[in-house]
């Protein structure tokens, strides 16, 4: 079992009384060194750091400044930030070299972002998981939900736009392509 890993900054007492009730659910770790980089860098973002005042270069903090609380309160934020961070980290979806933030509906790539439409979200994330090329009536039946029957270029329009958006923000002309079969994410 991978056990969460908690780091207390400067604060003791929250460490021994963390370290006695739940000893067996985190990984608990006491610091009072100004830098704390050392401490978290094997821990990826499996770690979260409690302190009283913030630090803004760690995203994975919780500051609790606002004493007395119960141990129940304090556990309950533990908890809803390491929930937090899994639904963002479960949100962050690796297409190439882009990342496509499903919840603030943008991609990215070098530092650059870019906001999409949740058609063009919804659009991306259907091609990116078919490993074949995907056609047009498929398409339309699954991101689009119509009937493949229908007569309509709404498809087409929407991989021009996007295509378009993609080329002027991050210079990439390839990022969907057209085959003999239809469509796909390069």
């Amino acid at each position: 079992m991978n056990l969460k890993t908690l780091i207390i900054y400067q604060n003791q007492t929250l460490f021994n009384i963390l370290t006695e009730l739940y000893s067996d659910k985190f990984n608990i770790i006491f610091s009072d060194k100004k830098d704390i980089n050392s401490q978290i860098l094997n821990k990826k973002d499996d770690y979260l750091i409690i302190s009283s005042k913030n630090f803004s270069n760690f995203k994975n903090e919780l500051v609790i400044n606002n004493f007395p609380l119960t141990i129940r309160k304090i556990l309950q934020l533990i908890n809803t930030s390491f929930l937090k961070k899994n639904f963002q980290m479960q949100s962050e979806i690796k297409i190439g070299s882009y990342f496509l933030d499903y919840n603030s509906k943008e991609i990215s790539n070098g530092g650059k972002k870019l906001f999409l439409t949740e058609r063009e979200v919804n659009l991306i994330l259907f091609l990116s998981k078919s490993k074949l090329p995907v056609n047009v009536s498929q398409l339309q039946e699954r991101v689009w939900s119509y009937n493949s029957e229908l007569e309509t270029h709404t498809v087409e329009t929407h991989i021009y736009r996007l295509r378009k958006k993609i080329k002027q923000r991050f210079k990439d002309e390839n990022f969907i392509i057209s085959t003999q079969n239809g469509y796909k994410i390069n």
